[in-house]
């Protein structure tokens, strides 16, 4: 007569050591949620603290300064006709770092954050905080300190080895040391070629259009709605530096850029004696 020898409940193989196994993971696993180590709370805690509202500063005279927090934005395309399949007209954008890699791509989160704030800083180190940026000074462009420290926009020449991502054009990333400083330094132009010279040296009014130009290549910051990158925060918009061209020479809208501040004032009457900005 045969007699069954085994059934589920029977345990086989190395049960007490797969048992202990088991244990020590889910008390590992309460541990490590009990210090905030888990990944998914390391990714959160990180998304708070690079999406966290910044506070932009004001400007009582309606102009840019040196040490101000600000944003720089894109505003949208004028025609939001689709042209081409699959690309979407381009709406309104900020300049923004990737915590990933340091490179900068184009958010169209459009509230002030740590990822989307930036401090413009002299290039001479005798320009006191507080001083009037004016049209074609030199400056440097960088994070606040809860972004890694002092960053700085740079760019240079594209190369096989160095160039964006997707439209392999001049590469703009944020750096903490570069070989030469040359690299880092920017300068404003009036979007208007046709006064761009008369206005050199006049302040540069805020919220009002403006060409953001890097000094060594003499090429614009440039936003592409048609090459879209992936962040950890979605797609956004490639950023690069070049200088995009109409029939009549002057730059397209999509060098044209916005610096933003809190509360801007109204510009003195040296601002407006000649048409600056987009409602001259």
């Amino acid at each position: 007569m045969s007699v069954r020898t085994y059934n589920p409940s029977v345990r086989v193989g190395n049960w007490n050591e797969d048992l202990c196994l088991e244990e020590d993971m889910v008390k590992d696993f309460l541990e490590k949620r009990e210090r905030g180590e888990l990944e998914i709370q390391k990714a959160s805690q990180l998304r708070e603290s690079v999406l966290g509202k910044t506070e932009l500063s004001v400007t009582s005279d309606g102009f840019v300064h040196f040490g101000d927090r600000v944003m720089v934005i894109n505003e949208a395309d004028t025609c939001q006709v689709r042209t081409q399949p699959g690309v979407e007209p381009r709406q309104a954008n900020a300049l923004a770092i990737n915590t990933s890699n340091s490179n900068v791509s184009a958010s169209r989160m459009l509230e002030p954050s740590a990822r989307s704030t930036f401090v413009i800083v002299p290039v001479d180190p005798a320009i006191r905080e507080g001083t009037v940026l004016t049209y074609g000074k030199h400056f440097h462009l960088c994070t606040l300190p809860s972004m890694g420290g002092n960053l700085r926009l740079q760019s240079d020449i594209a190369t096989f080895q160095s160039s964006a991502k997707k439209s392999r054009k001049q590469l703009v990333s944020f750096v903490d040391q570069t070989p030469s400083p040359y690299l880092t330094e920017w300068r404003i132009l009036n979007f208007n070629p046709q006064i761009r010279f008369e206005t050199e040296g006049l302040p540069v009014p805020a919220n009002q259009k403006i060409i953001f130009n890097h000094c060594k290549s003499n090429q614009d910051l440039c936003v592409l709605s048609d090459c879209m990158v992936k962040t950890a925060f979605g797609k956004e918009y490639e950023v690069v530096a070049y200088t995009d061209l109409d029939s009549h020479k002057a730059e397209k809208d999509v060098n044209h850029w916005l610096i933003k501040t809190g509360h801007p004032g109204e510009p003195s009457t040296m601002a407006t004696t000649l048409p600056v900005g987009a409602s001259q």
